[in-house]
């Protein structure tokens, strides 16, 4: 009898020592929910990392068009969604750059990645310049993709772009709500959202001039159910809490790209010459820190901000060309 009260005590103690144990850990654990990722390709090839857009978006459009594609082209290509956007909004986040960075270095650990290449799509690109700028020791090389740079530049690229079309149209309507924009403050949240509801109106994300393969990719991707049911949940949270936290509105991060060229870290540029977020005047700016153009940067004919869709086979080949000259892979 003594030895199974025993017994029985030391189980007890045990069970005790294990939930005290679990309680510790509970915070690491809850800490280390892993995020919704994929990878594409064979690792023992470049590794790539995909940065979405939005705030509040997702890289279900490059996952279903071109992930595998690039992987085909010779990367260890990894996508994943932001905490608190997309696939991860049922995640808690606190929608701060570092979180953001903190997410990405898990993401590297998850994958056993010391280096990778980072591409970063449109409010991506300020993500992926802000981690190179912070850990560039964990970055082979920074791709642009339709990146915003500097915000401020893109808000007046949008606004006279649309006075001239509403100009032109003799759209005083147009022009009157133009003219209450820039009332407002340009760094507030009513001010960013008036900028790219006037882009929507006016096609600016979009190229009119499609080719065959491009409307090819779109047909899929509206026929696609299962993208159709991701691309169209959207998440308000990201956009107010980034803007709080971080005030992105008056980023400009061109100090930062050229401190990074001046450091040695391969930058490389793709843009479209129909997207309406970005002016010559901006391109060339990006062509002075990036390099000669075609040589790190590409800038495609009938191609909008999506312009991996738009431009496939000139994105995957740009690509192609710069791990062949050794830009995506040595440093």
């Amino acid at each position: 009898m003594d030895a199974i009260v025993m017994y029985l005590a030391k189980i007890n103690r045990i069970t005790y020592s294990m939930r005290f144990l679990l309680l510790l850990l509970l915070p690491v654990m809850s800490f280390a929910q892993s995020l919704p990722s994929h990878a594409y390709g064979d690792k023992r090839h470049p590794p790539v990392i995909f940065l979405h857009g939005g705030p509040g978006s997702n890289s279900i459009n490059f996952e279903s068009t071109t992930a595998q594609l690039l992987a085909d082209q010779g990367f260890y290509v990894i996508t994943y969604d932001r905490r608190g956007e997309g696939r991860a909004s049922g995640m808690a986040a606190q929608y701060t750059f570092q979180q953001s960075f903190d997410d990405l270095n898990a993401i590297m650990r998850e994958y056993h990645l010391p280096k990778a290449t980072v591409i970063g799509f449109s409010f991506g690109g300020i993500v992926a310049t802000l981690f190179a700028d912070k850990y560039p020791e964990k970055v082979q090389s920074l791709v642009l993709v339709s990146a915003l740079v500097d915000v401020q530049a893109t808000y007046s690229t949008i606004i006279e772009s649309c006075s001239d079309i509403y100009r032109k149209r003799k759209d005083s309507a147009g022009l009157q709500d133009l003219a209450a924009l820039q009332k407002l403050d340009r760094g507030s949240q009513e001010f960013r959202r008036g900028c790219f509801r006037q882009a929507s109106r006016n096609g600016f994300f979009a190229t009119p001039h499609r080719d065959s393969a491009a409307v090819e990719i779109y047909k899929r991707l509206d026929t696609d159910t299962l993208y159709q049911q991701y691309a169209a949940k959207s998440n308000d949270a990201p956009v107010s809490g980034f803007w709080q936290n971080e005030h992105y509105s008056m980023i400009n991060n061109i100090p930062v790209l050229q401190r990074l060229k001046k450091s040695g870290m391969p930058i490389f540029a793709i843009y479209g010459k129909d997207d309406g977020l970005f002016s010559v005047k901006q391109i060339a700016e990006l062509e002075r820190i990036t390099g000669a153009k075609n040589a790190r940067l590409a800038y495609f004919d009938h191609a909008a901000h999506y312009l991996y869709n738009d431009q496939q086979q000139s994105f995957l080949h740009a690509f192609s060309l710069w791990k062949a000259k050794g830009g995506l892979t040595a440093r």
